[in-house]
């Protein structure tokens, strides 16, 4: 099956699809609505041959529909019909949980995504769990406001680096998984990993769309 996976992200939205070497990128940011993205989509990929289409959404997803708006885009995405609008099969899946699913090599895995702001999912024995844990309370703030992008240029990059180093260990110790994989936009800004930790490449997040449509991509 020939796949259109789309990436969306706070800045940019990526796509790659089935059969081409290398993604483009769309400018996204505020005001960037569904609707808007699905023009932008469909102009950028004009003359591409795909028949279905699975989407990683930087937002909460129940049911592969998305059940709130981005907190870094525009509206309009809640109840939007994304099928009806491309004309394809459409699998919807928050974007930490397609990159979780692109990046796993079995066992229990924690995925967390360092973007603009912070992605996060478990998968167990092939089951991928997305996690919301970005705007849980972490010292005076959120987990997103250390270690997303606001953190970043808030703290410096070497005082970011000791936040991300302690959430990952706070996390490990919650979830227990065998290994952590961190990806996202920001995750090449870190240095001397902790055990057990490894980076994602960034093509992981096109893996998982592939997946999605594979018997390997199983959601909960």
């Amino acid at each position: 099956m020939r796949v259109l996976v789309i990436d969306v992200g706070g800045t940019h939205v990526k796509l790659l699809a089935t059969g081409r070497r290398a993604p483009i990128e769309i400018p996204s940011g505020p005001h960037m609505t569904a609707r808007a993205m699905v023009q932008a989509v469909r102009k950028a990929t004009a003359g591409w041959k795909y028949e279905a289409i699975s989407i990683g959404y930087p937002g909460p997803v129940v049911h592969g529909k998305p059940v709130a708006d981005p907190a870094n885009l525009g509206g309009g995405w809640v109840r939007f019909p994304f099928e009806k609008a491309f004309g394809f099969p459409v699998k919807m899946i928050n974007d930490a949980a397609m990159q979780a699913l692109g990046s796993y090599q079995g066992g229990r895995m924690l995925f967390l995504g360092l973007g603009t702001g912070l992605g996060s999912a478990m998968i167990v024995n092939g089951l991928v769990e997305p996690m919301e844990l970005a705007h849980l309370p972490y010292k005076s703030r959120t987990y997103e406001d250390y270690v997303g992008e606001r953190g970043r240029k808030r703290l410096g990059k070497k005082k970011w680096r000791r936040e991300v180093a302690a959430v990952i260990q706070l996390f490990k110790a919650a979830f227990e998984p065998e290994y952590v994989v961190v990806g996202g936009g920001n995750a090449k800004q870190l240095k001397n990993l902790p055990p057990g930790v490894r980076l994602g490449e960034n093509t992981n997040a096109f893996r998982g769309g592939f997946k999605l449509w594979s018997a390997r991509g199983r959601t909960q």
